[in-house]
């Protein structure tokens, strides 16, 4: 199946070079296009929109083929797999900063078919670390005080994206409160009984570019935090767009991304069917769902990695790399969540008083 696809190129040194000064050009966010950092010298990527791709080339496609153009480095400190242009050279580890990194003899991986370039600065995004932090509630008041975000890097996040329609047979039962007056020791009590319904029948759906986040170095909950990555916007891949940043290396294949993607489809599907009817409970329910007509593109999305630091300790966050929202790890203050389970207590406390009072 080799003959299917196109042999990856290697970038050129024009690409990479200024004609002006012979410095090596960096990917601009503000121009989204390569700019000298000495003489200013900018020149224009000529970006093509990706498209998606059937799936069963997923599953055929060779592993290694992003080696080529690229070389791959691990952080001795984290163990972060980096992925950079083979013109460049790493200086530290985009996760935790440390810079004891080494060249991995690992393959880059396979190939990316697209990528959602950066479009805020490096500046851009540590004022929205800040912002982020300062509105921490259980944060420390000196850390909000102090936050100053530290060792940014611009870094590209692999991810899955799937398109699907969905084909789904159902079948359940839910439940509808009603409420009966009866009488107990003499008073009169509303008691809560349910009412069941039988549902089933067909339900069609699809989706479109359901994102699945394919390295372990940032959770698909905290990548769900700083979504939406308008990834229909993603352009077809070219090692342009990584000169002056750098990429993770997947550790979770497109096989493992489909089968958590089909997941997240699978409950889309029920909360989509649920929402039809109008219940209190749910006794139980059953569906059977098939995904047809599923497409797929591997892509970088663009993150920002920094960190906080406060009493001797880092606080790593990111920084969707297109619209600024962020997220991550900052420090707790004991006293702050001490008062606020006082006062979940004190309101218990109350509510349980007045309904002991016959309230």
């Amino acid at each position: 199946m080799d003959e299917l696809f196109e042999e990856p190129q290697k970038a050129s040194t024009e690409t990479a070079k200024c004609p002006a000064c012979g410095a090596d050009l960096v990917y601009d966010p503000e121009t989204r296009g390569l700019k000298c950092p000495y003489c200013g010298t900018e020149k224009e990527i000529a970006g093509t929109k990706c498209s998606e791709s059937d799936l069963n080339r997923l599953f055929t496609e060779r592993a290694n083929n992003w080696a080529t153009e690229t070389k791959a480095f691990r952080c001795e400190n984290c163990g972060a797999q980096t992925i950079i242009s083979k013109k460049e050279i790493s200086k530290c580890c985009a996760y935790c900063g440390a810079s004891n990194i080494i060249e991995s003899e690992e393959m880059a991986g396979m190939r990316p078919d697209a990528v959602l370039p950066f479009t805020l600065t490096k500046e851009d995004a540590g004022k929205s670390a800040t912002a982020w932090a300062k509105k921490k509630f259980f944060a420390p008041r000196k850390f909000k005080q102090s936050a100053t975000p530290e060792n940014i890097n611009g870094n590209y996040t692999p991810s899955f994206t799937f398109d699907s329609d969905v084909h789904g047979v159902y079948s359940g039962r839910l439940g509808k409160y009603y409420y009966e007056t009866k009488i107990v020791n003499g008073k009169k009590r509303q008691v809560r009984k349910i009412r069941y319904f039988e549902i089933g029948g067909v339900y069609d759906t699809s989706f479109d570019d359901v994102l699945i986040q394919a390295s372990d170095k940032i959770s698909q909950k905290d990548i769900d935090k700083i979504q939406p990555f308008d990834t229909n916007s993603s352009q077809k891949y070219s090692a342009n767009y990584l000169y002056g940043f750098s990429a993770t290396q997947y550790t979770r294949d497109g096989k493992t991304c489909w089968n958590a993607a089909k997941d997240v489809m699978y409950a889309r599907t029920k909360s989509r069917i649920l929402a039809k009817y109008t219940y209190d409970v749910i006794d139980r329910f059953s569906l059977n769902a098939t995904y047809n007509n599923v497409t797929y593109k591997y892509v970088l999305l663009p993150l920002y990695i920094g960190h906080f630091s406060f009493k001797e300790k880092l606080y790593n966050f990111f920084v969707n790399g297109r619209n600024g929202k962020a997220t991550g790890k900052v420090p707790i203050s004991p006293l702050k969540v001490a008062l606020v389970v006082l006062a979940g207590l004190a309101v218990i406390a109350a509510i349980v008083a007045i309904y002991l009072n016959g309230g």
